[in-house]
């Protein structure tokens, strides 16, 4: 391999002083830094970042289930969407059917003569209408207000 070379320390502020660490990569500075303090960096580390990447999981599963676009609020889309579908479902029958009423209203004798017969009280030449008098309520139509 070739020659090491190295640079002269560099002063930062505060008086410290950056040391060049030569790496197979890129030169990289770190200032000085007593074994005693890097041992409790690393014990520190050690003790604080599982547990650290522990809560970071919980909040990421907790975001994941119950957060905006979680599964609780998807699921609950979802069954938005599903009662949606259902309404425009029967809403889409009944109009079939309201289309098929408009049709045999234009074209259909026997429906005009009923729509005639029954709602507008209107007989045939030599009919007689009998009309009855409406049952009285019963005790359970009378109570209610």
């Amino acid at each position: 391999m070739g020659a090491a070379w190295t640079l002269p320390p560099q002063k930062v502020a505060g008086g410290s002083t950056l040391l060049p660490q030569n790496s197979t990569s890129e030169l990289e500075f770190e200032l000085p830094m007593s074994v005693d303090l890097q041992q409790k960096l690393r014990n520190v580390a050690r003790h604080y970042v599982p547990h650290l990447l522990a809560v970071f999981v919980a909040f990421l599963f907790l975001h994941d289930v119950f957060g905006t676009h979680g599964f609780v609020a998807m699921h609950r889309k979802q069954q938005e969407i599903q009662k949606v579908k259902t309404d425009l479902d029967r809403l889409n029958k009944e109009n079939s059917d309201l289309e098929q009423d408009v049709k045999n209203l234009k074209t259909d004798p026997h429906t005009i003569e009923k729509i005639a017969r029954e709602e507008l009280g209107q007989a045939r030449p030599g009919e007689v209408i009998i009309k009855l008098p409406a049952p009285p309520p019963t005790d359970s139509q009378a109570t209610k207000p």
